[in-house]
């Protein structure tokens, strides 16, 4: 079913409200997760000289937005949510755009980088296509951008107060060649569990 621009603008009303309404508890469940195999899965296939310039897209309240500029690199947050805006320019130190992902508004050809942990999952799979193709644009030649959703059998809708796309391997690379890109690699986790509990698709590719 083809969802209408009204249809569209609750889906993102919604899911930014649940969010606001739940930053602080969010943040402190999800603090602690390490994700450093996903951060170094982006970094290492840059091959630009350091520092890098990286977008974090759906940076939430700042966790990973803060490692990677503690790293040395030039860390910018992309997030919808007002509270986690603030939250994430307090904890990283950060520029901090605030942007739907449905309305991006970015620079062509500037960043080395895009990291999108845990969030692109949540644009529906119509308008996923012209997502991508902001995130290509914004990318320099040979840039590099990260993925990581929870995968699923390609069925999407509400999941409490978020709505959410859950897509295999196969859907997931089309959309990514579709927009452009070229595949990197690809794994599931968390690592050296077995497939069935290995929830996350994680992915890198590149712009050329």
């Amino acid at each position: 079913m083809k969802h209408s621009p009204q249809d569209l603008k609750y889906i993102s009303a919604k899911t930014l409200s649940h969010y606001n309404q739940n930053a602080e508890s969010f943040f402190t469940g999800t603090i602690g997760h390490d994700v450093e195999q996903n951060i170094n899965a982006l970094l290492s296939y840059i091959e630009c000289q350091a520092p890098f310039k990286i977008l974090d897209v759906g940076c939430g309240p700042g966790r990973d937005l803060k490692v990677i500029s503690d790293l040395g690199h030039i860390a910018v947050g992309l997030e919808g949510a007002d509270r986690f805006v603030e939250m994430a320019q307090t904890y990283s130190g950060c520029q901090v755009w605030c942007q739907d992902f449905l309305q991006l508004d970015l620079p062509e050809n500037h960043f080395d980088g895009v990291f999108a942990n845990a969030s692109l999952f949540h644009v529906p799979s119509q308008e996923l296509p012209q997502v991508l193709r902001a995130l290509f644009a914004t990318l320099i030649t040979g840039g590099v951008l990260f993925s990581s959703n929870p995968r699923g059998n390609n069925q999407e809708g509400w999941n409490g107060g978020r709505y959410g796309a859950y897509y295999d391997l196969e859907t997931w690379r089309d959309f990514m060649l579709t927009a452009g890109f070229v595949e990197l690699t690809h794994y599931y986790r968390p690592p050296g569990l077995p497939p069935e509990q290995q929830p996350w698709l994680a992915s890198v590719w590149r712009k050329t």
